[in-house]
């Protein structure tokens, strides 16, 4: 495209249904790194597409409100009374209402300094996420009770911004960059780890070089990802976890890679040995678990039919394992997999790893 010699909307009828998944990296001999080409593509074309009238709408509704808790909050909470008569509405706010929980949870906060319990191992940095934060703020909760339990101080930047995931994915190039550049004062120097537990903020939080490329901030981009890794990289990594006592109580469960986690960031054995720690833990792989469940940031609300596809998929391919619960690593994953779970009337819950860990913790 940019040699001239592919022409933007023929590439773009191949970019527009990509998932982002970036399941192409580890299948591609030539070792492309397709994620340095994806978003600055949408970011360049961007300006050079032709949207109706309601699609530059919505797309601005989206982006002046996951990105930002206290509106995301809001609008989800108002959306909770319009969810009954979803049906009668436009297709793009009809399925955001699908996506959303029938009840919200309460409002949760956490201190700027969590203490380590005991010697202190360790002292990192949380990015607590957005849509994270009002859609399942017990995340977070349970990732801060686990940290300090095994002896890491955890700060958590009352300043920090959105990872600039959604912008950067969307092709809001400069909404993507004030994020990043924001996160990078917001967070402290001092730390050993700047840790994620949303598999999408890591992955972004991964590509801030690239994203203020060519910017003043681009070599503090540099340095800044040199300290990101996620909850369960970084905790394989400390060692000496806690030991779990057995409860006497069994669980089945079924893990499912989030793609921005395993692609992106190459975490996969890390979170599956954290659950195997836990005594009684029965661990079940889902058949065809490297495919996406559907989710992908904004793809469930650009792309729903493929992406209701691919959700229905999946969530076949868990049941099929017949688990009690299902485990990830990814609030994206997690509301998709509760929205087509619970389309079958499915028992089966639905957590992420800190979860299950702080549970077994409090059990043991």
């Amino acid at each position: 495209v940019l040699e001239g010699t592919l022409a933007t909307d023929t590439a773009l009828k191949h970019i527009d249904p990509c998932l982002g998944c970036l399941a192409c990296e580890p299948a591609c001999p030539s070792g492309v790194a397709y994620r340095d080409l994806i978003s600055p593509f949408r970011s360049i074309t961007e300006s050079q597409r032709h949207r109706t009238l309601s699609e530059k709408f919505w797309r601005k509704l989206v982006q002046l409100t996951l990105p930002y808790p206290g509106r995301f909050r809001l609008a989800a909470f108002a959306g909770r009374f319009v969810k009954p008569v979803a049906r009668w509405l436009p297709k793009t706010l009809r399925v955001m209402l699908e996506l959303l929980p029938s009840t919200m949870p309460q409002k949760q906060s956490w201190p700027e300094i969590s203490p380590a319990i005991g010697p202190r191992r360790a002292r990192v940095a949380l990015l607590t996420g957005c849509s994270q934060s009002v859609l399942d703020p017990d995340i977070n909760t349970a990732t801060i009770d686990v940290l300090t339990r095994n002896g890491v101080e955890v700060v958590v930047p009352q300043s920090q911004a959105c990872c600039g995931a959604l912008s950067w994915h969307v092709g809001n190039i400069s909404q993507a960059q004030a994020f990043a550049s924001q996160n990078l004062s917001a967070f402290p120097k001092d730390v050993d780890a700047i840790l994620t537990n949303a598999a999408g903020c890591g992955s972004a939080l991964d590509e801030y070089d690239l994203i203020l490329k060519g910017t003043k901030d681009e070599q503090r981009a540099i340095n800044f990802r040199e300290k990101v890794c996620d909850i369960s990289e970084f905790l394989e990594e400390l060692g000496d976890l806690q030991p779990i006592h057995d409860s006497g109580r069994k669980l089945r469960v079924a893990y499912h890679d989030a793609c921005h986690l395993a692609n992106a960031q190459g975490v996969r054995s890390q979170p599956r040995n954290l659950l195997r720690r836990i005594p009684g833990i029965e661990l079940c792989e889902i058949a065809d678990g490297h495919l996406c469940c559907g989710s992908a940031g904004t793809y469930n609300i650009d792309q729903p039919e493929v992406a209701n596809s691919l959700g229905e998929q999946k969530v076949s391919h868990v049941l099929a394992t017949n688990p009690q619960v299902v485990v990830s690593g990814n609030i994206g994953c997690l509301i998709q997999l509760r929205t087509h779970l619970a389309k079958k009337n499915s028992p089966v819950g639905v957590y992420h790893t800190m979860q299950v860990l702080r549970d077994a913790y409090h059990e043991s």
